[in-house]
């Protein structure tokens, strides 16, 4: 890929753990995560001697926690390119409420197209697989409307997480069934380039096949996965405590993006 092949010299992401890399570990990487952003950056650094990437985005972060730490950071690394996902923890909350949650998105897009950087928003995942999440579907539809519309008002990239039906699949999913795994992160990172038209040497990953379960274990699965990960996040939630609350981020400042023998 040569510098040609697209516009951006520095992009800055933003956003929670999905943007972050969680699910995707790496010990290399810094703060021991990879993720669909440091891939994208890898690819748009390919031959462009002075691409600059940075990522701001922590684990657990609400949307106006995402609105009040990054947004300024963002602005002050000058990027041409922006990608934001926001919100996700909000929706899954309890009562909340998805037209205020995207108020406050589009507060967030107006402050971050001050410079006229290109901005890439996403589209909340159509969890419609799995059990544990189904019951949220509509939520996000809902929530999902109103990010397409904020995109239009403000000339935004949509990066469609919704119609992205090779992530609706358990083995796209780390076992907390919350965050994305590496081929889970890979296939973002993939579908992302493709909708910006940059061309790119990811190639489809297939997942192993999904073995055969009996009921009982299933629900066996369900109960250790509740035990080690649903009691310890209502916990959090009971507490006002956030899993971010000690993280920083990882990429605070632009820079080059090492990819020395980065598998895919």
């Amino acid at each position: 890929m040569s510098k040609s092949e697209h516009p951006w010299s520095r992009y800055v992401a933003l956003g929670d753990s999905f943007t972050e890399g969680i699910g995707d570990p790496e010990p290399a990487s810094p703060g021991g995560n990879r993720g669909w952003a440091d891939r994208v950056a890898e690819q748009l650094s390919i031959g462009t001697d002075d691409f600059a990437y940075a990522n701001l985005a922590v684990r657990g972060k609400l949307i106006r926690q995402i609105a009040a730490e990054q947004v300024e950071p963002a602005l002050a690394l000058r990027p041409d390119l922006i990608t934001i996902s926001a919100g996700g923890n909000d929706v899954i909350r309890p009562g909340t409420d998805p037209d205020e949650i995207a108020a406050q998105f589009d507060d967030m897009i107006t402050r971050l197209a001050r410079d006229n950087a290109t901005i890439v928003v996403f589209t909340g995942t159509d969890m419609g697989f799995s059990p544990v999440f189904r019951s949220l579907r509509g939520k996000i539809a809902i929530y999902n409307e109103n990010i397409r519309a904020v995109a239009a008002r403000h000339d935004c990239v949509v990066a469609d997480l919704w119609a992205l039906t090779e992530i609706q699949d358990p083995r796209m999913w780390s076992p907390d069934r919350l965050h994305l795994n590496p081929l889970g992160h890979h296939t973002v990172a993939r579908m992302l380039l493709d909708t910006l038209n940059v061309k790119n040497s990811l190639k489809p990953l297939v997942p192993a096949p999904m073995p055969g379960t009996t009921w009982r274990q299933a629900r066996t699965e369900d109960l250790a996965w509740a035990r080690e990960y649903l009691m310890p996040w209502v916990l959090r939630r009971i507490r006002h405590q956030s899993s971010g609350d000690l993280v920083q981020p990882k990429r605070p400042d632009a820079g080059p993006y090492d990819a020395e023998h980065r598998p895919v």
